[in-house]
C-alpha cells in the first residue's frame, strides 16, 4: 500500500484535530491513527465509536478491554492485540492472567470475564449470528441484553481498526512493543 501516514500538519481539518487531541490525551499519536487520517470518515467514525463505547457501553474498563481484545484475537489483528494488551496492563488494570489467557486462547480464570470473551468471539466469528444457547449462556453469566448491544458496538469499531491494520500492515508503536502478539 502506498498511503503515507498523515501528521497534524498535513492531515485535513477533521483528521488534524483528532490527531492533535489524541496527542494531547496520550502524549503520542498511534500509528493506526496516522494511517487512518488519510480518510477522515474512517478516523472520525472509529474515534467517535471507540470513545462512545468507552463511555456508554455499560461495561467496566476491564470488561471493555476483554471485549476489545477478544474481537482483535478473533480477527487476528496483531496491532490491536499489542495495543489493547498494553492498555489492559497500564490503563484499565486487567489482570495479566486474563489478558494473557485471551492472547493465548486459553482458559480465562474469571468465569464472568470468560463468558464475556467467549460471547464476543462468537458474535465476531459468526458475523452477528450467535445461537440462542450462546445468548442464554451470556445472559446467565450476569450480563444483560444491553450488554449484547455493547458487544455489537465493539465488534463494529474493532472491525474497522482490525481491517485497516490488516490491509495497511500498521507497524506496532514502540510503546506497545513489549506486548507484540503474532497470530498463530
Amino acid at each position: 500500500m502506498t498511503l503515507e501516514p498523515k501528521t497534524i500538519e498535513n492531515a485535513d481539518g477533521v483528521s488534524s484535530k483528532i490527531l492533535e487531541n489524541t496527542e494531547k490525551k496520550l502524549g503520542f499519536i498511534p500509528n493506526m491513527y496516522l494511517g487512518m487520517a488519510n480518510n477522515p470518515a474512517l478516523l472520525d467514525s472509529y474515534v467517535a465509536g471507540y470513545n462512545s463505547f468507552r463511555a456508554n457501553s455499560g461495561f467496566t474498563p476491564q470488561e471493555q478491554e476483554v471485549v476489545l481484545l477478544s474481537v482483535a484475537f478473533e480477527n487476528g489483528c496483531e496491532y490491536c492485540m499489542a495495543a489493547h494488551s498494553f492498555v489492559g496492563d497500564h490503563m484499565t488494570n486487567v489482570p495479566a492472567e486474563v489478558t494473557n489467557a485471551i492472547r493465548d486462547n486459553a482458559e480465562i480464570p474469571d468465569d464472568k470475564l470468560k463468558a464475556l470473551s467467549l460471547f464476543t468471539k462468537i458474535v465476531t466469528s459468526t458475523r452477528g449470528l450467535p445461537l440462542q444457547t450462546d445468548i442464554d449462556s451470556f445472559l446467565s453469566a450476569g450480563y444483560t441484553e444491553k450488554h449484547i448491544l455493547g458487544v455489537i458496538t465493539a465488534v463494529g469499531i474493532k472491525t474497522m481498526s482490525n481491517y485497516f491494520n490488516h490491509i495497511f500492515n500498521t507497524v506496532v508503536d514502540d510503546v506497545f512493543k513489549d506486548r507484540v502478539w503474532k497470530k498463530a
